[in-house]
């Protein structure tokens, strides 16, 4: 079936419930290459070989078989999403987006948008910066979509249409809990079959042969603007409260957690000097895998389960084309995932998409990146007027700035981590 515009309509108006994929994957070093899934937080009291990762039992063809998750589906989303960014970015798809800059407070972050912001267009950056200096909540269209719902989701759709394709729950809007909740319509993750845990080894040789008992470093006092170093002489230390004791010499090392600091050891080997002798970790030391399996589907049936003031059967055709287009825009830019995970199509078992029936029948779909790209396009333009994007494409929908008390909070825990804070300390 080559997958058109009529086409697409039809299966969205009842043709088919799904629309699924499935890839067969394997390491870019081949088969038997270890790769590296994400890691998860591990206590002292499990230490097992590849405790850091997801492994589950699954059932595969009658058989329990070991699995290892290898991108869930929250991370296929984001990488989904990043790659509408790619697109809008471009100024090759019109897509409402809403932008906030925080380019002059953190060069590093940039700006944000609705598609790279964690909940969508109900995140706590956009919730708290300025729209045409008032809170973007209380503009037009940040209160446009608070009472959405799968019975009216117009507004939604107007404003940020990828939240009712990856889900979108506002619950830190005015309504807390009860606020605007939306299912995910599209899932995929990457699940490695048949894993075996494995260990990596760690060592460092040190060509100028420096050694731990040479000194003990510190963090250096700085004056405002002067980049964080070491220095071995104590007296030009910084200070500061550890435990109950202040005005401490902080050693190299040391982090800024609960309110104080948290000594360091102000070893060589911590500033990155010395020989590091070799270590065993088999806690993360990556996994072996038979394949992996991508598996992607984009529900029909939840689509049509929303309703729309008007024009509703373009707009959930609007909302498919934009699924379809995530999974090939993500696609084409391959499944590197992260450092030693990249993976790639077995021969002959690259992702194929196919439509499925409420009988359980299946029919092949034709459809390339590309393709993808003018199918969205031709359904964005067949959006009836009272439906239609307010914005051409690349053009943000709502260009937002960081609110003062946002913005100070940035900057403070920016601040916080170059002073050695860790991202995420109490």
């Amino acid at each position: 079936m080559l997958l058109d515009l009529a086409e697409l309509k039809r299966l969205v108006a009842g043709g088919a419930v799904a629309i699924r994929g499935t890839a067969t994957l394997e390491p870019a070093g081949g088969p038997g290459d270890k790769i590296f899934p994400p890691t998860h937080a591990v206590d002292d009291k499990n230490k097992k070989p590849g405790a850091k990762y997801a492994f589950e039992t699954r059932r595969i063809a009658g058989q329990d078989i070991t699995c290892v998750l290898i991108d869930s589906v929250q991370s296929q989303a984001n990488r989904m999403e990043e790659a509408l960014q790619a697109l809008w970015d471009d100024k090759r798809i019109a897509l409402p987006v809403v932008s906030v800059d925080f380019s002059t407070i953190a060069p590093e972050v940039g700006r944000v948008t609705s598609l790279t912001a964690p909940h969508r267009i109900a995140d706590a950056l956009l919730r708290d910066s300025l729209f045409n200096g008032q809170l973007f909540r209380l503009s037009d269209v940040g209160k446009s979509f608070t009472d959405a719902s799968t019975k009216n989701a117009t507004a939604l759709f107007k404003v940020c249409p990828t939240g009712l394709v990856f889900g979108l729950w506002d619950s830190t809007g005015p309504k807390g809990g009860l606020g605007a909740k939306f299912q995910r319509a599209l899932v995929s993750e990457i699940v490695g079959i048949n894993a075996v845990a494995g260990s990596k080894t760690q060592c460092r040789i040190d060509p100028a042969q420096m050694v731990n008992a040479a000194a003990v470093l510190y963090r250096k006092a700085r004056t405002s603007g002067e980049s964080l170093t070491w220095t071995a002489d104590e007296a030009e230390a910084e200070r500061g409260r550890v435990g109950k004791e202040e005005n401490v010499a902080l050693k190299w090392g040391a982090k800024w957690k609960g309110g104080a600091w948290t000594q360091g050891d102000g070893k060589v080997t911590t500033a990155n000097h010395s020989n590091i002798p070799p270590t065993i970790d088999a806690v993360g030391g990556g996994v072996t895998i038979d394949e992996a399996r991508h598996t992607v589907v984009l529900s029909l049936a939840s689509l049509r389960r929303l309703g729309f003031d008007t024009g509703a059967e373009e707009s959930r055709t609007v909302l498919a084309a934009l699924g379809l287009l995530a999974v090939l825009g993500a696609e084409n830019r391959g499944h590197d995932l992260r450092s030693r995970c990249l993976l790639v199509p077995k021969k002959g078992s690259a992702l194929g998409l196919e439509s499925v029936a409420r009988d359980g029948s299946t029919t092949p779909i034709e459809l390339d990146f590309d393709a993808a790209i003018a199918l969205y396009n031709a359904a964005v333009a067949a959006l009836p007027d009272q439906v239609k994007f307010a914005k051409a494409a690349g053009k943000a929908l709502a260009e937002l700035t960081p609110s003062p008390k946002l913005a100070d909070l940035v900057r403070r825990s920016h601040e916080l981590v170059k002073a050695g804070a860790e991202v995420g300390d109490e």
